[in-house]
């Protein structure tokens, strides 16, 4: 799936009339985090910041006569989203809960086109830049879990407009056959070695390609250092991939069509190198890391429903099936498959940059236009 540039998707929550809506999937079962916390609940939205002791039985009560919670999400359907319908209608029998899947810039967008003509439709939106595009497009508003209080402050965002449910951590691929072992780069700076001059790749039009390889270096160097690094960089004629998501360079790299994909999500040729294919990752110091967020959209009618829904999410219940659905959990004591750990830096023994939503806002289109000067 491809999640395309923010800048982009900026230009395109502004524009008027309605966004481009892709398959949706409804799933239905038997019955969205931090926030400024707030004692006491005296409207129906109250509830989203409602921190007393009482807390989830209001929810319940509440949750009961609201019947249904729908969230469009980026979560792969069968893999992810259906098994938390199903533990989710396990828990709550009394709501229904609804679905829609599409990429993220497509379902902020959808979520903006129902805020504007004033018949909001999702009551959550989950996704890799979601929850960024949503405050943006100001249809994002604040709201408390107790769940989040576990996870590390940098993946935490102050004001509650959204909270991380899923990792992500990006290295390169390289295909086993045509890098041999003693080869493998493994700093930025063997990415200079002249022998992969015209053979890797990167993802274009993506905030989580070129601009977040750039960024990462940006913020972890300084701009003096990065920028006289990417000059260098520049001289490797890298390939400039947009006819697919970053799955999709992925098997190319597979395919031997390159023999090595710039930042990608590291844990994806983990996976095919598990089912056999001439594939494998390494991180580099440092590692660039982001997280797909969840936001509550402002105007919902089933505030209720999604609290008990955010607060699942989130729980280690739901970390867990994110795991076992290959995702990486944001929950420190929720473990990822032992066969994707290697990827995570802790782990690794290499340190994390966390890219957090605000600083894609903020850093995206600069690092865009280096890429522009320099790449293209």
């Amino acid at each position: 799936m491809i999640e395309r540039s923010s800048a982009k998707s900026r230009r395109s929550l502004r524009a008027a009339g309605l966004p481009p809506i892709g398959l949706a999937v409804l799933i239905c079962a038997g019955a969205a985090l931090v926030g400024v916390p707030r004692a006491l609940a005296q409207s129906p939205n109250d509830i989203l910041l409602y921190t007393g002791p009482d807390r989830e039985q209001r929810l319940i009560e509440g949750a009961k006569k609201e019947g249904q919670v729908v969230i469009y999400a980026a979560l792969i359907v069968n893999q992810a989203m259906r098994p938390i319908v199903e533990g989710f209608g396990r828990k709550y029998p009394f709501v229904k809960l609804a679905t829609w899947r599409a990429d993220s810039e497509d379902i902020v967008q959808k979520a903006a086109a129902e805020v504007r003509a004033n018949n909001v439709v999702a009551d959550m939106i989950e996704g890799t830049g979601a929850g960024e595009q949503a405050v943006e497009a100001n249809i994002a508003q604040p709201y408390y879990s107790p769940a989040v209080a576990g996870f590390a402050q940098e993946y935490r965002n102050p004001t509650g407009l959204w909270a991380p449910t899923r990792l992500s951590y990006y290295g390169i691929a390289y295909n086993t056959k045509l890098v041999p072992p003693d080869k493998v780069p493994k700093s930025y700076d063997d990415l200079l070695d002249p022998r992969w001059k015209g053979k890797m790749a990167w993802r274009i039009g993506s905030s989580t390609g070129t601009p977040l390889f750039l960024t990462n270096l940006r913020l972890a160097w300084g701009e003096e250092r990065a920028r006289a690094y990417f000059g260098k960089l520049r001289d490797q004629k890298i390939v400039n991939f947009g006819a697919g998501s970053a799955r999709t360079l992925v098997d190319r790299v597979i395919a031997g069509e390159y023999a090595i994909a710039l930042n990608i999500f590291a844990h994806h040729p983990l996976i095919s190198k598990g089912k056999g294919a001439p594939v494998n990752s390494q991180l580099m110091d440092p590692v660039a890391s982001t997280a797909a967020t969840m936001s509550v959209v402002k105007g919902l009618h089933h505030p209720h429903a999604a609290m008990l829904l955010a607060d699942y999410i989130l729980s280690k219940e739901g970390q867990g099936i994110l795991a076992r659905a290959e995702y990486f959990p944001v929950d420190p004591d929720v473990a990822p498959l032992p066969a994707l750990a290697p990827v995570v830096p802790k782990i690794a023994g290499l340190p994390e940059n966390f890219i957090g939503p605000d600083q894609l806002i903020k850093y995206t289109d600069s690092s865009e236009e280096i890429f522009q000067k320099l790449f293209r």
